[in-house]
């Protein structure tokens, strides 16, 4: 028997139906060297993509040279990449976004298997971790600060990756969705990292090629400035998504400071029956009260912690899973 064309025709529908919306998301800043070359491979790596680049108040013609290459350009005027990340997940609809820098160091051919990686586990992100032979790839503060940056997230909210701070991920769109998005800057990184690591999402991390930035341009990514924003950034996160173990840490510095402190005064208290040192009494009273009240604070906020996870849980959950 032969088959209707029309049947064809509804397979070929189906078949289209089924296939997912993809969104490669280019924040740039000055990028105009690398910019439409960055376009190109990605269009050429995922024709069925929108590729997406937001300027953020670029100087050069970063912006023009994107939209001659084929992306569709928009604007975000808050400077930051935190800022433009959080514009792009707000604005932009898609099944899968593929996340990245816009300077030409990510292999932008690695992009289908990191997708393919993605639906076939059925995962939320992934991260693709950065491998270089190139001397001229990273700055040496910039290896040492990302080594210990993994290490200090992997500690507190779980080892499930090795480049925290790589600016190429694959995401889901219940990820994209559900993410807050509060940070400004390359703290965003770490961000998205603990906001999945948090509510134990399905994550994974693929080894990707990482070259040198394009001749002429330079990384807008300060390692002493940025490092710094980004340890507090984790500093202040691990505050609002473990608040019992920070303010433990809290209790027993502020416990462990008094019991110092009233050492020697406990010490003439036994042999003399005297306190001739009262000020000093008061204050290791009041560090040890301080410290009780931090580890009562620890317990509250645990418990409403527990509260807000739940409601972060509840709108990831209320956007269906990609098949």
């Amino acid at each position: 028997m032969t088959a209707h064309p029309w049947l064809g025709a509804l397979e070929t529908s189906a078949q289209a139906q089924r296939r997912p919306r993809v969104a490669v998301l280019l924040p740039c800043l000055n990028e105009a060297r690398a910019i439409a070359d960055v376009v190109r491979a990605f269009a050429a790596a995922l024709p069925d993509a929108t590729v997406y680049v937001y300027d953020n108040g670029s100087a050069d013609d970063t912006a023009a040279r994107a939209a001659a290459a084929g992306a569709v350009v928009r604007r975000e005027a808050q400077r930051g990449k935190g800022n433009v990340v959080r514009r792009m997940f707000a604005d932009i609809e898609a099944d899968i976004f593929v996340l990245v820098d816009g300077d030409g160091t990510y292999d932008a051919p690695s992009a289908p298997g990191l997708i393919a990686e993605l639906r076939r586990q059925q995962l939320d992100m992934i991260v693709g971790a950065r491998v270089s032979s190139a001397k001229t790839a990273y700055r040496p503060g910039h290896v040492i600060g990302n080594k210990a940056l993994s290490v200090v997230v992997g500690a507190l909210f779980g080892n499930r990756f090795h480049d925290v701070l790589s600016g190429y991920r694959v995401l889901s769109r219940r990820f994209v969705k559900s993410f807050p998005a509060l940070s400004q800057g390359f703290e965003i990184e770490v961000e998205l990292a603990i906001h999945a690591l948090s509510l134990r999402m399905p994550v994974g991390e693929v080894m990707t090629s990482y070259g040198a930035r394009a001749g002429g341009s330079a990384s807008k990514l300060r390692t002493y400035r940025d490092g710094l924003r980004i340890l507090l950034a984790i500093f202040k996160l691990v505050k609002e998504e473990r608040p019992l173990l920070f303010f433990t840490w809290l209790f027993a510095l502020l416990a462990l400071a008094s019991i110092v402190i009233a050492y020697p005064i406990a010490v003439t208290y036994v042999e003399t029956g005297l306190v001739p040192r009262m000020p000093t009494a008061v204050l290791c009273t009041g560090l040890m009260i301080l410290a009780f009240l931090s580890l009562v604070c620890g317990f509250i906020l645990d418990t409403v912690t527990h509260g807000r996870r739940e409601m972060k849980r509840l709108a990831y959950l209320a956007n269906p899973s990609a098949e």
